[in-house]
């Protein structure tokens, strides 16, 4: 297992760096480039709530019914190669990042159901792989003994303006104000609900990006896990991957 650690038992131990924050922070992009660097791998959990509101959605799932959806996530077969996203054997990665999509997963990330299934999903690809994963929860509740934690967080101007980018890319068509309203909603109802609800786990570093690149946050979080690396127990093995 490449990058793992030996523990004193002699059994291997995998490293978890979370990342979390609300929508369009930059967080999928700065965790895909920062496991890049790492050479460990990328973990999309948004994609994973994502995956399964299509899948809902292609079925014609009540997404107001946690039982229809408990009975939905229990049927899926999901899988996350590098750069991609399958459900059911059949390439999804662009379809799951639709405007339709984006605004029915709140429904999805709300059912307790589907939550302990994607989960127990996460913790399982973390199993087997030194991993860099973002979401809302990440630090908090599905790796709250994570090597390293950070929360990415950015005006809701600033970051409207960079989700905006990403479907005027795709050549959807959606105005400024109308993705600044969705986040905004979506941040008040993240930090509310009752289930995984989106804060910074109390020993996470809290990440302001506004006015900073990718790789400007990036190199920040390259450098910390270095610094955190030469002083753990893995040694200086881990931290020479970020300088090679």
């Amino acid at each position: 297992m490449s990058g793992s650690s030996l523990t004193d038992d002699g059994s291997f131990m995998t490293r978890v760096v979370t990342i979390d924050g609300p929508a369009g922070a930059g967080k999928s992009t700065v965790a895909r480039r920062l496991a890049d660097r790492l050479g460990w791998r990328f973990l999309d959990t948004g994609a994973l709530y994502r995956v399964v509101t299509l899948a809902a959605l292609r079925r014609g799932v009540d997404l107001t019914s946690e039982a229809a959806l408990g009975e939905l996530v229990a049927t899926l077969t999901v899988s996350l190669p590098p750069g991609g996203v399958f459900l059911d054997g059949q390439d999804v990665t662009q379809a799951i990042r639709t405007v339709e999509v984006t605004r029915s997963s709140r429904f999805v990330a709300d059912s307790p159901s589907v939550r302990r299934r994607l989960n127990n999903w996460q913790r399982a690809f973390a199993a087997d792989h030194d991993i860099v994963t973002e979401g809302r929860d990440q630090g908090t509740l599905v790796f709250p003994d994570a090597f390293r934690k950070y929360y990415l967080t950015a005006s809701a101007e600033e970051r409207a303006r960079r989700r905006l980018a990403e479907y005027q890319a795709r050549g959807e068509s959606v105005s400024f104000e109308a993705v600044l309203r969705d986040h905004q909603e979506r941040d008040a109802r993240d930090a509310a609900r009752a289930l995984a609800p989106m804060k910074p786990a109390d020993d996470a570093t809290i990440i302001e990006t506004t006015g900073s690149t990718i790789d400007q946050v990036v190199a920040r979080l390259a450098e910390d896990i270095q610094r955190h690396l030469e002083q753990s127990s893995w040694g200086v093995e881990g931290a020479r991957r970020l300088t090679s």
